[in-house]
């Protein structure tokens, strides 16, 4: 099986430049490398035909990008040249954030002060430049408005940062893979990409909007069809599986203590221009079903993966047993086939979260009675449904109620469509199809079962990192997860605290809804951005101007 990997350096195209070359010059010198090298590739390659990725070896990329959902698909926009800017006729309704948009109106909002933009802006992220970002596209979206974007984009190709973007599917990533017989969380308007409205592909769709939310799988197409709209195809690798994401060498500490020099790869290191700082190991599913394997090297690596790829485990007693299902797809799927079908027992659910809901919700429509297990108390405040608006959401206000009203009692026992039992936990799943449960007290029941669903939240998938991506995190000895232990990054840059050349958006760094991620790809792309004109200045100037 033949192995792609880009071995060399970028010797026998990119030299030393000298200090006669402008930014430019050394910049049409790396778009006309990929152009020339690549472009047949690509031409030849349409977005789901499934081929290997590269067979050129020379090439270390400026940005590789691992996962293909709305993160990785929005950084590679605006790794794509597209420019936000403050439209001529916008007022945003925030009259601070305005005047300062004001004094910079003929720059990009790529090239401002991400921090200065961003103080004082209060939202639903943690992360202030993806709370600024949603304001500037969303203005007062929490208070129940619709207002439109404040911003209108440009496609400025001169700064286009050559970058692929690797994923095991096509565009979209987990959208894909959704329960299709669910509506979304959010509205549709939230769920959209900047540049193409999502009411607008619809209408072009001919499609007619029922309500602001939206199918699953109405998102999947739209994320699918803006990469092809927007361009980006030639960015994009499809049924990819990464398997090591390693350091090459590191650069000086601060204090001047080098660490993991490698001699070899150093005297590779041949052009200002680009850092050959990581190597990418992994593989691709072709046709045939079989894997080609891949190497490619990178200056940076943007993680980009999504969070629901290792569904969380109970980590009980039973939990292997093929009746215990840990997503909605498997749930989903036995009932389809039927499986479930005139059961008597009932079908336990774990968990106290939105997915926990749609699977009660599942069950219930489909007349299979429901046993619901979770630990918090249904007047906990930090309960999702708490936070959602009983007008537009109230499939799940229905699930709340019933949580909160129909619980088990020793009077009552089961109740013959859905019983609730707050503040439990399971103890066991026995080969019986029987499970065991415990109550705060101590108190232990014992059910009988049709199937069970145990959906507790999911984490990352970053095997592929060392430490599986653990040393990242806020907590270096527990796993990376979106609630309570997302990737340790820079505010404003989205780099990674503990590791240069790295950078993490989206889900990993808790920014769990769409609207949100967005402004991952903004704090990431002004971070390059921002380097690549140092070291344009830095060549220009023969090595003597700023490093």
């Amino acid at each position: 099986m033949p192995v792609w990997c880009c071995s060399c350096s970028l010797a026998g195209h990119f030299r030393n430049y000298s200090d006669t070359e402008t930014e430019g010059e050394i910049f049409n010198s790396l778009v006309q490398y990929f152009g020339d090298n690549l472009g047949q590739k690509v031409k030849a390659m349409p977005l789901v035909e499934e081929t290997s990725l590269l067979e050129d070896s020379s090439v270390t990329l400026p940005v590789v990008v691992i996962g293909n959902g709305p993160s990785g698909i929005c950084l590679s926009y605006m790794l794509s040249g597209y420019r936000p800017y403050l439209s001529s006729e916008a007022i945003h309704p925030n009259t601070i954030l305005h005047s300062k948009l004001e004094e910079a109106r003929h720059l990009s909002i790529v090239d401002q002060d991400l921090e200065y933009l961003s103080e004082g802006l209060e939202g639903r992220s943690s992360n202030p430049v993806a709370v600024l970002f949603d304001t500037l596209l969303h203005p007062d979206a929490d208070f129940g408005y619709d207002y439109p974007s404040v911003l209108h984009w440009k496609l400025e190709q001169h700064h286009y940062i050559p970058h692929l973007v690797l994923g095991k599917g096509p565009p979209g990533g987990a959208w894909h893979n959704m329960e299709g017989s669910m509506l979304t969380i959010s509205f549709g308007n939230w769920m959209e990409l900047p540049g193409l409205k999502f009411k607008d592909w619809v209408s072009s769709k001919r499609r007619n909007l029922k309500g602001d939310r939206v199918m699953p799988e109405e998102i999947a197409r739209y994320y699918k069809h803006y990469v092809k709209v927007m361009g980006l195809q030639k960015n994009f690798r499809e049924n990819t599986y990464i398997t090591s994401v390693s350091r090459l060498y590191r650069d000086q500490d601060d204090d001047g203590q080098d660490r993991n020099i490698s001699t070899q790869h150093l005297q590779i290191e041949k052009s200002k221009f680009i850092k050959r700082n990581w190597e990418i190991r992994g593989y691709q599913r072709i046709a045939d079903g079989s894997h080609v394997p891949f190497c490619l090297f990178a200056e940076n690596v943007a993680l980009a993966t999504g969070t629901l790829d290792s569904p969380a485990h109970l980590e009980i007693e039973g939990e292997d047993f093929p009746f215990v299902f840990h997503s909605m797809p498997e749930f989903g799927a036995a009932i389809t086939k039927g499986k479930l079908r005139g059961k008597v027992d009932p079908v336990l659910i774990v968990g106290s979260g939105l997915t926990a809901a749609d699977a009660v919700l599942c069950a219930y429509n489909n007349n299979i009675p429901v046993i619901h297990v979770f630990r918090r108390r249904v007047t906990d405040p930090s309960l999702i449904f708490k936070q959602l608006p009983k007008k537009l959401y109230p499939e799940y206000h229905k699930v709340y109620h019933m949580m909160c009203t129909q619980s088990y009692s020793v009077e009552s026992n089961l109740l013959s469509d859905y019983t609730s039992f707050p503040e439990h936990h399971v103890l066991s799943f026995k080969a019986d199809m029987k499970c065991i449960l415990q109550s705060l007290s101590g108190l232990k029941k014992i059910f009988k079962l049709s199937a069970a669903v145990v959906l507790i939240g999911s984490h990352p998938n970053l095997s592929f990192l060392k430490e599986q991506g653990c040393y990242l995190g806020h907590n270096s000895s527990q796993p990376i997860t979106c609630k309570s232990n997302p990737v340790e990054i820079d505010a404003y840059t989205y780099e990674c605290v503990k590791e240069a050349n790295l950078f993490a958006l989206g889900p990993l760094v808790g920014d769990n809804f769409v609207r949100f991620l967005k402004g991952g790809a903004l704090g990431v792309t002004r971070c390059l951005a921002t380097r690549q004109k140092k070291k344009h200045l830095f060549v220009e100037r023969g090595g003597d101007g700023i490093a």
